[in-house]
């Protein structure tokens, strides 16, 4: 699975559950962490559940597991780590609270447009 699919499955997973406010941030210039950030909200800690689960199933029907996955206890922050994109499934206030649109600003922002069309 190349990157360009991987960034679109999970794109378009987030979008078919309804996340809110889908982000992609281009960070492999910034740092080793990741190539990308993908950040979304969800607008109660069920839907932040169900948004993080959604992506695990349909990048795992594509073959692909997250390198490692925390946050789902209290369902406010859910990271899925696919080592080179890593989402951040936020409860609304916990992101407006990290803002990490804002700790990332020098990275590069991603039409998501193009991932979402079909």
């Amino acid at each position: 699975m190349t990157q360009n699919e991987l960034l679109k499955g999970i794109i378009k997973a987030l979008d078919d559950k309804k996340g809110e406010d889908i982000q992609a941030i281009g960070i492999g210039d910034l740092t080793i962490i990741a190539d990308y950030f993908i950040i979304v909200n969800g607008t109660s800690t069920t839907h932040t559940k169900a948004l993080a689960d959604e992506v695990e199933y349909q990048i795992g029907q594509l073959g692909r597991k997250p390198d490692h996955v925390e946050g789902y206890a209290g369902s406010t922050w859910i990271i899925l780590d696919y080592g080179d994109i890593v989402v951040h499934v936020f409860y609304k206030e916990t992101r407006e609270f990290y803002s990490l649109e804002r700790l990332w600003s020098d990275g590069k922002q991603i039409d998501i447009s193009d991932f979402i069309k079909d």
